[in-house]
């Protein structure tokens, strides 16, 4: 018998990518940077959204070189006010690698997102790769187990629950479950995550009639406990809390600061001096 599909949706229209790609373009103006690489990152990227979810937009941008010469160090994200449904806000480089050598699940959530709105390609692809290579699985680990016990713990435990909060719960359990089954970096989408990890058929019905009413409410909709996801959860949580990761491999910082180096120097190349040779 074949296994059910776990749902999934990634609603961006056409009209909306050219609105954020248009934001971007103009913060790129303002702040004399180049966008190196923008995606979604919130319900829509997970798959899960519902149709009044934000647009969680994320990019990585590097400066031009006198930013990177300065004594004093600048500011290193841009934050927009959140207008109507559209929430944008970015790193600079220097950071973004920094938290890449911390292995930091939540750039590599970004860098896995299935909804890119801009990419440099070659450079986004060696972020990647630098990403991928340097991922530590405790690290990521500690970091699902985490989220999905201060979730369950503060969500979770009412007579009724918002429906997102039970994805909330379930996507950092599976993701754990995915590092402990030695898989490597979790994948963003939801579906992708559940649909190899989620084994038992009464699980993953259940978790399939959530995402669909998830899917059509709004975010801020509730239902009574679903008790064969709540009881899913408790088990999961257990199992996870007793498991003890390795500890993988770290990020190359010569591999690092290499990147860095190559990115400033490529979009912002030193003047030649006038009346210089080649």
């Amino acid at each position: 018998m074949q296994e059910e599909a776990v749902l999934s949706a990634h609603p961006v229209s056409d009209g909306m990518r050219a609105t954020v790609c248009e934001h971007l373009a103009a913060l790129e103006r303002r702040h004399q940077v180049k966008v190196l690489f923008a995606c979604e990152s919130g319900s829509r990227g997970w798959g899960f959204a519902s149709p009044d979810s934000d647009y969680d937009v994320r990019f990585v941008y590097v400066h031009r070189l006198p930013w990177y010469l300065a004594v004093e160090p600048g500011r290193d994200v841009i934050e927009q006010p959140i207008r109507s449904d559209l929430d944008i806000n970015g790193w600079e480089l220097r950071k973004t690698l920094q938290l890449l050598r911390a292995s930091n699940p939540t750039l590599l959530e970004w860098l896995r997102s299935p909804i890119v709105y801009r990419q440099e390609a070659p450079w986004a692809q060696r972020l990647r790769a630098l990403a991928e290579d340097g991922f530590s699985p405790v690290r990521g680990y500690h970091h699902y187990v985490s989220m999905a016990r201060k979730n369950l713990r503060e969500h979770l435990y009412g007579d009724v629950v918002r429906y997102k909060k039970y994805l909330y719960v379930l996507r950092p359990l599976l993701a754990a479950r995915w590092i402990r089954e030695g898989r490597g970096v979790p994948p963003m989408r939801f579906a992708a995550l559940a649909g190899a990890t989620l084994t038992d058929p009464a699980v993953r019905a259940e978790v399939n009639a959530l995402l669909e009413v998830k899917m059509r409410a709004g975010e801020a909709a509730t239902s009574p406990r679903w008790a064969g996801i709540h009881a899913f959860i408790e088990a999961e949580l257990a199992a996870a809390t007793a498991h003890a990761p390795g500890p993988g491999p770290q990020a190359d910082g010569r591999l690092l600061d290499q990147y860095l180096h190559d990115a400033v120097l490529h979009f912002d190349p030193p003047a030649r001096p006038a009346g210089g040779g080649p």
